[in-house]
């Protein structure tokens, strides 16, 4: 389980003060896809940053498993499987030697990482593609190979951030089978994008961020009938820019 608490975040400009991150507080629960929406700017990928210990808020807390981040960031991070928004992975090495590199870096065994590396690569549907150099790779084999890179070490939460941005059709459908198969697993999911068809079909759970704030929060259904639309990115459109979603 991972949860934040009234989490603040600023930075300086040459104009002044910018509150990126202003009172942000939710839980997203073991067995569950949690959903983070925003528009660009919201405070949606610090937020994220704060939860996966690289950025420390200014204050408030983040708590991963009953782990402080800011007084355990270390322990914090072996319970975090993490996509950032920013996913490179090392062009001259093999998909199966960035797994292993990260594996290593966790402190597995070279059996436990063996045995990772097929579990991941079976479940992510890239057997073919291990032991190809990475240069050169498309988008969607690159996720895949962070995907599994960040997950070797089997950890219960994941925060997933943008995880099918850029990939085709069948890509995507391979992906969300894949978070499908974390949830029913029990692990705790934290999936941020900007596709409204794929947030409705895919999280448990919402929470909208906009202007540093949580605006709304519910399941799909939830959000749907408080802001009186039929499809998500209408009842979206309301919360980031209705008053009454301060005080959700």
């Amino acid at each position: 389980m991972i949860s934040a608490h009234d989490l603040h975040k600023a930075f300086k400009t040459r104009t002044g003060t910018v509150k990126a991150v202003d009172g942000v507080s939710f839980e997203a629960h073991d067995g569950q896809i949690t959903g983070l929406l925003g528009p660009n700017g919201a405070g949606k990928t610090t937020t994220l940053r704060m939860l996966y210990t690289l950025m420390t808020p200014d204050s408030g807390t983040v708590e991963v498993d009953g782990l402080d981040a800011t007084a355990e960031p270390t322990a914090v991070r072996r319970a975090l499987g993490v996509l950032p928004d920013a996913r490179g992975v090392y062009k001259r090495l093999t998909a199966r030697e960035n797994i292993a590199y990260f594996g290593e870096l966790h402190g597995l065994s070279r059996s436990d990482v063996a045995r990772r590396t097929t579990t991941l690569s079976e479940a992510l549907d890239m057997t073919d593609i291990l032991d190809r150099q990475t240069e050169g790779f498309s988008q969607g084999q690159r996720t895949k190979t962070a995907i599994a890179r960040a997950l070797v070490h089997d950890p219960r939460n994941v925060i997933l951030d943008e995880p099918t941005n850029g990939l085709d059709v069948m890509t995507t459908r391979a992906m969300r089978e894949f978070l499908f198969k974390l949830r029913a697993e029990g692990r705790c999911v934290i999936f941020s994008s900007h596709i409204m068809q794929e947030v409705a079909a895919l999280c448990d759970r919402i929470v909208i961020i906009a202007k540093g704030q949580v605006v709304a929060a519910g399941t799909a259904d939830e959000l749907r009938e408080r802001f009186a639309e039929t499809n998500l990115e209408d009842a979206f459109v309301k919360a980031i820019g209705s008053p009454e979603g301060l005080h959700a």
